[in-house]
């Protein structure tokens, strides 16, 4: 299928989407990650996988564009929510450089950003190892996605 928008439907108790992301799950505030849950999860899911990511952030490399806040996998395919600080499953390496959840906190005075939560369902077991980035968790299960859908919430550092 690749990367195409389907019917899952990823939504939080913290924020409704491209509504704001309230302080405390950034940097700014306890940086914790905000409870997820999803829905209309294809029959044959057998895992996800969940990314954060912030496309107006001001980076570009080569396999990147904005900045990576969270990747999440190893999902088993029975789980529909996310804790709120959640310790459970695999954390991959965002891009500060850390393991897990590092919430928003754009540069000063650089605006609103908009935060990309994406849900992605698989079709098969990986067990990835930990500490993936975003570029790697995508080379890992692009063959594997079946379907997917993101939540997008906003937050301007004050």
């Amino acid at each position: 299928m690749g990367f195409a928008l389907s019917e899952i439907v990823l939504t939080s108790s913290a924020f409704q989407n491209l509504r704001a992301i309230p302080s405390q799950y950034t940097g700014e505030g306890s940086n914790v990650s905000p409870q997820l849950s999803w829905r209309n999860v294809p029959e044959d899911t057998l895992e996800f996988a969940v990314v954060c990511h912030d496309p107006d952030a001001p980076l570009i490399t080569s396999v990147n564009y904005g900045f990576a806040h969270w990747t999440l996998y190893n999902i088993p395919g029975s789980v529909r929510t996310l804790s709120e600080a959640t310790p459970d499953h695999t954390t991959g390496r965002n891009d500060f450089g850390e393991l897990g959840y590092g919430g928003p906190m754009p540069p000063s005075g650089h605006g609103m950003h908009h935060y990309y939560f994406w849900i992605f369902a698989l079709d098969q077991e990986l067990n990835l190892p930990v500490g993936l980035t975003m570029a790697e968790l995508f080379e890992f299960i692009e063959p594997s996605v079946i379907a997917m859908n993101r939540l997008i919430g906003t937050y301007e550092r004050q």
